[in-house]
């Protein structure tokens, strides 16, 4: 197909569009024909990693195992999308130099724009207290200092982030450059 494995790694806030975006550019490679998983937070919590809780030791411990995951799927060729809030960027680095083919996208909204966003009602039970350690409201979210992509989803339109994501992999040599990106 032209293309490399490689895990595709959104990281930001809840309600910042990683899940949104993963899921446009798995449209789109669809497409195209080209093979691609999504190993989205959420769902995996529900099976690869449930019974594991919220402490940071448990939550570098879901980014562990989605990592492991990941880097048997893009050894073998497959593109993975990775959806995940991933707070912390040591163990966000950790998997990076285990994948090694790794591009790190930042799905940068403000927090008040994501609380409005927020269609589970999860910040507003985290302002309440009735959830502990929220990340970005009692835990901290720690963005990346150099991401491959940064996508500001409250001052650009979904095309114009996948776009942005799509045009990154075919400058890395991960898609190749004769696939017209959606405008």
């Amino acid at each position: 197909m032209g293309h490399k494995g490689v895990t595709v790694w959104f990281t930001g806030l809840s309600g910042a569009g990683k899940t949104t975006i993963s899921h446009a550019l798995a449209d789109w490679l669809q497409e195209q024909g080209i093979p691609f998983e999504i190993l989205d937070g959420d769902i995996v919590r529900q099976n690869l990693t449930k019974g594991l809780g919220f402490s940071k030791a448990d939550r570098d411990e879901n980014i562990r195992r989605i990592g492991f995951v990941a880097h048997l799927l893009t050894r073998h060729g497959v593109i993975v999308l990775v959806s995940a809030i991933s707070p912390y960027r040591d163990i966000r680095d950790e998997v990076r130099q285990r994948i090694g083919n790794f591009v790190e996208v930042y799905v940068n909204a403000p927090l008040p724009v994501c609380e409005q966003r927020d269609v589970k009602g999860l910040y507003q039970k985290a302002r309440a207290g009735e959830i502990k350690a929220f990340t970005g409201i009692d835990d901290p979210y720690e963005a990346p200092l150099h991401p491959e992509v940064e996508c500001r989803t409250d001052q650009e339109t979904l095309t114009e982030s996948l776009a942005k994501v799509i045009t990154t992999l075919q400058t890395l040599g991960y898609l190749p450059e004769t696939i017209a990106v959606p405008a």
